[in-house]
């Protein structure tokens, strides 16, 4: 399990290196010298963070999961997102905001489908995690248009504050 733990984590240090020095070498798109020195960096990251990278288990190494979290990127975090800006330039033009902070319970079961959520959260205009009750798993989110009507059904009914994203999260990585 530590051999596996070290190739993913030196795996993923390489491919990281590769992503941000593309195309500053003349060897496909980069040079001997950076792919040498980029192996031994991943080697070096690889043996400090396996620990860090890879907690308990592999599941995330699915590529089911990787293309579960693809189409919920593309079909449904893009246009949420694309929808929230629009909504929010609606409201600083007309002054229509009513902010608040509302408690969220998305019964997630680990910490890697509750940091997705609240990164979702965090990335869609209007909304900001802000808190994570770590004995609930609830999530205090601040939301720029907090309507009485959702306030009411808060926290178990949260599809008013971030729609569908907590049963993406719970799909792709619980």
């Amino acid at each position: 399990m530590k051999a596996i733990k070290f190739l993913v984590s030196a795996c993923v240090a390489f491919l990281l290196y590769l992503l941000l020095t593309t195309a500053s070498g003349s060897l496909f798109l980069w040079s001997r010298e950076e792919l040498i020195i980029g192996a031994v960096f991943a080697i070096i990251v690889g043996m400090v963070t396996k620990d860090m990278v890879v907690k308990k288990s592999l599941r995330m190494l699915d590529p089911r999961r990787a293309l579960l979290f693809v189409a919920y990127f593309f079909a449904v975090f893009l246009p949420a997102m694309a929808i929230a800006n629009v909504d929010v330039v609606y409201r600083v033009i007309t002054g229509r905001i009513n902010p608040g902070i509302v408690k969220i319970s998305p019964n997630l079961g680990n910490d890697l489908s509750l940091t997705l959520l609240a990164n979702s959260i965090t990335l869609t205009p209007g909304t900001l995690s802000v808190e994570v009750d770590e004995k609930t798993n609830d999530l205090y989110v601040h939301w720029i248009n907090v309507k009485k009507q959702a306030l009411e059904k808060m926290p178990r009914d949260y599809k008013a504050v971030c729609g569908s994203f907590p049963d993406w999260a719970r799909r792709i990585a619980g």
